[in-house]
């Protein structure tokens, strides 16, 4: 391992009850950067930062984070991590500073430390005003700060999101979001899961797109969005059986569909030339299309596609065996 990976694992596999969960992964994340792993549920993406947070263990392959073996030294990589689930970790019924403190505490702070890296977390988390109240009292995007806050209590090399802002509103979100980038400046590598593609788009400097186990695409999102397509362009269709023959006619070449707004996007990879040449195909008579516009491509395009690729791949592996 190089000294600027911050995590690095290599052909990562785990089965539960004989069921694959992770099907030989490999990651790299340097220090100071964000790795978002994308995923539907049960794509593998929490298991991942199971194992590298030293939490379960992989049956296969190897993974060192902060510059030790996640197994044979698991002491030395808890002590330079942090975690933060999907549920908040906080105790309702202290206080914001009092949750703070005693977590410096039980990190062998000495009491006059924790207290003032307890202060400096609730200024960095906009949770000052509310210092002094029981975490009952708390909204739920205050919570979610404190549980972040917390797990930076002892200033952690590598920090692990599982899915930070579910549940959160917009507003909450974007606040979090600006946090998450300020760790990630001052030195912080994160690894972060989420379901929300904007986040990921946002946020992250790579992402792995994981689907039942395997990483369908790696790159940065400016990269993934190319390989998929430039652009997408969004078609509306008159009615049901014009909807039907187009659909028909693009197949796979479809990124989403949704009949009860009779609209279909398509990815388009060059210029004007190629979308009258498809609009042409598809509508020769021009009585199938009542609108369309040509829009910039999303990772929601990227994921779509490559999913829709991965299955294929599945359904022509599971037709040879």
């Amino acid at each position: 391992m190089t000294n600027d990976l911050a995590i690095e694992a290599s052909d990562l596999t785990k089965s539960y009850g004989g069921t694959p969960v992770l099907d030989g992964i490999d990651l790299q994340v340097p220090r100071g950067s964000l790795l978002a792993l994308l995923g539907p549920n049960g794509a593998g993406k929490t298991t991942t930062v199971r194992i590298l947070a030293t939490v379960t263990a992989a049956d296969g392959g190897v993974a060192r984070v902060a510059g030790y073996d996640v197994v044979a030294a698991r002491r030395e990589v808890r002590r330079r991590i942090s975690l933060t689930g999907q549920d908040v970790a906080v105790d309702e019924l202290q206080t914001g500073f009092e949750n703070l403190t005693v977590i410096g505490r039980l990190r062998r702070m000495s009491a006059r430390a924790a207290r003032a890296r307890a202060a400096e977390l609730l200024a960095l988390f906009d949770l000052v005003d509310a210092a002094d109240r029981r975490v009952a009292t708390y909204s739920g995007g205050m919570r979610r700060r404190l549980d972040l806050a917390a797990g930076l209590v002892s200033r952690p090399e590598v920090l692990f999101l599982d899915e930070p802002t579910t549940g959160l509103d917009p507003l909450s979100r974007h606040a979090m979001w600006a946090i998450i980038r300020e760790l990630t400046t001052s030195g912080v590598a994160v690894l972060l899961t989420t379901q929300h593609l904007e986040e990921a788009d946002h946020l992250a400097d790579r992402i792995a797109m994981l689907d039942r186990g395997r990483i369908i695409a790696q790159g940065t999102p400016d990269e993934l969005k190319r390989a998929v397509a430039a652009q997408r362009l969004d078609i509306e269709l008159v009615d049901n059986e014009s909807f039907d023959q187009v659909t028909g006619h693009l197949g796979r070449r479809v990124l989403h569909a949704d009949r009860p707004v009779l609209s279909i996007e398509v990815a388009i990879e060059h210029d004007a030339a190629e979308v009258r040449t498809l609009l042409d195909e598809i509508d020769p008579t021009r009585a199938r299309i009542a609108r369309f516009a040509l829009q910039s491509a999303s990772l929601d395009d990227v994921f779509t596609a490559l999913t829709q690729q991965s299955a294929g791949t599945r359904e022509m592996e599971n037709t040879h065996v």
